[in-house]
C-alpha cells in the first residue's frame, strides 16, 4: 500500500487538538464526537457564534463521512473494515480545521472532484443562490441528502475547501477533506 495514515494523521494531528477520532463511523460516534465537542467548547476562548459554526460545520464533516465512506481495502492496515473515517479537529492560531479521512473506489474520484470543484468555483452569492435552489426543489439523494453539504460548509465557513486523494491500491483512494473556520 503506498499511502501512509499514520504519517497523514500525525501530520492532521498539528496544532491544539480539540477532537479526534479514528475508526468506524456510526450514528454513535457522530453523537458522541458532537457531545465531546460541546463539553471541550466551553473551555475554548472564541465567542459563542464561532464555536456555534464550528460545531454546525463539524456536524455537516460527520455526516459526510458517514453517508460517503466506503469500506476500507482488504490489505488496508486498519482494524476496522466497516464505514472507517477519521477525524480531527484541531486549532492552529485564528483558525479552527476539520480534516476528514475515508477510503473511497477509485471510480468515485470524478464525482468527487467536480462537485468540490463546481463548489469551489461559486462566489458567495451563487452558493447562496443554488443553495436555495436544492432547498425549494426538495429532491434528495437515496443517502438522504440533497447535494447540501459541501454548499453549506462553504457558505458558513466562507472557504473553499482544500482536499488530496491518495492513490492506496489499484481499487482505493483515501480521500482527505480539510476545512478552515476562521
Amino acid at each position: 500500500m503506498g499511502f501512509d495514515l499514520v504519517n497523514w494523521y500525525n501530520e492532521k494531528r498539528k496544532g491544539e487538538v480539540i477532537l479526534e477520532y479514528v475508526g468506524s463511523i456510526s450514528s454513535d460516534v457522530i453523537s458522541n464526537s458532537l457531545a465531546e465537542f460541546e463539553s471541550k467548547a466551553s473551555t475554548l476562548s472564541d465567542l459563542k457564534r464561532v464555536k456555534k459554526k464550528v460545531y454546525s460545520v463539524l456536524v455537516e464533516c460527520l455526516q459526510n463521512l458517514f453517508h460517503h465512506v466506503d469500506e476500507p481495502p482488504v490489505d488496508a492496515k486498519i482494524d476496522e473494515k466497516d464505514k472507517y473515517g477519521v477525524v480531527v479537529l484541531s486549532k492552529d492560531g485564528t483558525f479552527y480545521r476539520i480534516s476528514t479521512g475515508n477510503f473511497v473506489k477509485k471510480e468515485k474520484i470524478n464525482s468527487i472532484k467536480d462537485r468540490i470543484d463546481q463548489v469551489n468555483s461559486l462566489s458567495d452569492e451563487e452558493i447562496k443562490l443554488v443553495y436555495r435552489e436544492i432547498l425549494n426543489n426538495s429532491k434528495f439523494s437515496g443517502k438522504g441528502g440533497g447535494g447540501l453539504g459541501m454548499l453549506d460548509i462553504v457558505r458558513k465557513t466562507g472557504n473553499k475547501l482544500e482536499y488530496n486523494f491518495f492513490q492506496v491500491d489499484s481499487s482505493y483512494i483515501f480521500f482527505a477533506l480539510d476545512v478552515y473556520i476562521s
